[in-house]
Formats: structure tokens, sequence, C-alpha cells
């Protein structure tokens, strides 16, 4: 399995098969408008104007499992998102990242790169690069800047799709 053998309903409530971004290089991240890393959806955008043209797709996933630090509605979050950060990649509805209940693409994603002491997310702003066919390559944790991720994601725009 590969993440693009998963599928996510958009902000604005349109179901998507993560299929349509074969070929991409993707960043995938859990986000929170309230979080003190939210200023990370400046720095996430500025990524994706450099290199969307180049195959990167950053993937916004609002998550409100730590701390109540995404309490709005999609509309709400996309505003604020929008208005605040100029976010323009694609943002997805609200998701859970861990337990029971988490999205099937977060399961994925965590099965296949763990953190430091486990493989459950620890904190919003979790981010997982993922090459062009779909396999997750790297994780980087909260703290790390989207900036510092530039290394990896033009390594990854450097290969050409298999």
């Amino acid at each position: 399995m590969t993440v693009h053998d998963y599928s996510a309903v958009t902000i604005d409530g349109k179901e998507v098969s993560l299929k349509d971004y074969a070929g991409k290089v993707l960043a995938i991240v859990n986000t929170a408008s309230k979080c003190g890393f939210a200023p990370q959806l400046e720095q996430l955008q500025e990524l994706y104007k450099d290199y969307k043209d180049n195959g990167l797709v950053i993937l916004g996933f609002p998550c409100n499992q730590f701390m109540n630090q995404e309490p709005g509605s999609s509309e709400e979050i996309a505003a604020v998102c929008q208005r605040n950060y100029g976010v323009s990649f694609p943002m997805f509805d609200k998701v859970k990242v861990n337990g029971p209940d988490a999205h099937p693409l977060y399961k994925h994603l965590t099965s296949q790169a763990g953190g430091l002491f486990s493989k459950s997310i620890k904190w919003n702003f979790t981010k997982f690069l993922v090459d062009a066919d779909g396999n997750v390559i790297e994780r980087f944790a909260p703290k790390t800047s989207p900036m510092d991720m530039k290394p990896a994601i033009e390594k990854l725009l450097d290969q050409p799709s298999r």
C-alpha cells in the first residue's frame, strides 16, 4: 500500500483520491490554527509557492486532538488559514491522527515512519514527506521548521517517478 491508496475529504467537503497526486512529491501535515506552531503554515505556503511548479504539493489535515487547538468548523479553519497565513495549498477536513478513530491515511503514515519513541503523533505539525510514487520517505517533528525540509524535498523533486 502507498499513500495513493487512500482518499480524504477536502475542507470544502469533496472526497478526493490521493491517486490524484500520483507523480507529485507530497508534504502531509497535521495542522492546528491555534497552536504555537501555526506560523509554520506561512512557511509551508512559501514552500508550496516555491516548489509547486516542480511537483510539490502540501496537504494540510487540521486536527483537534492536541489541547483543543483546532476547535472550529471547516469554514472557520479555512478562513483562518487563508486570512492569517495565505494558505492556498490543499486543506482537508478535520481528522484524528491517533487512536482507533485515526484517519486511515494517518494509520498508514505512522506505520511507515515512526516517531522518536513511538509511532503515534505527539503534537500538531508533524510532517511526512512522500515521494512521487506514494512511498513515505521521512517524518519531521513538529519543532522542525518546514524550511529545514528543503534539502529532502529538492532531492525527491530531482528524482523522476518510476
